[in-house]
């Protein structure tokens, strides 16, 4: 039969090698899709590892801006503090020097 003229014989060996290479080509498909997810798996939990890393230092960076501000605001208070009692300071002096320049004493 190997030598028929149609050829079947040659048709069903061909046919048998495609089915075979068929499915070594959707395994071999199915391998390269399941290495891809397997990256693409990877590449997402190292990113979002990399998102919290950041999300961690923002929160740290933001709690030392705040603490820098509240001792800024502080700073601010008690010069305020300081320059009002400055201020009080120059008016009694000054009424003081009215009150001799009026003859008061």
């Amino acid at each position: 039969m190997s030598d028929s003229p149609s050829g079947s014989r040659a048709t069903a060996r061909s046919a048998g090698e495609e089915a075979f290479a068929d499915g070594a080509t959707e395994e071999g498909s199915e391998s390269q899709i399941s290495a891809l997810l397997f990256d693409m798996s990877n590449q997402v939990q190292d990113s979002l590892q990399n998102m919290l890393k950041m999300t961690s230092e923002i929160e740290q960076c933001g709690g030392e801006i705040e603490a820098e501000i509240e001792q800024a605001k502080e700073g601010v208070a008690n010069k305020c503090r300081a320059l009002e009692e400055e201020k009080e300071m120059f008016q009694k002096v000054a009424l003081a020097a009215l009150d001799i320049l009026s003859g008061g004493i």
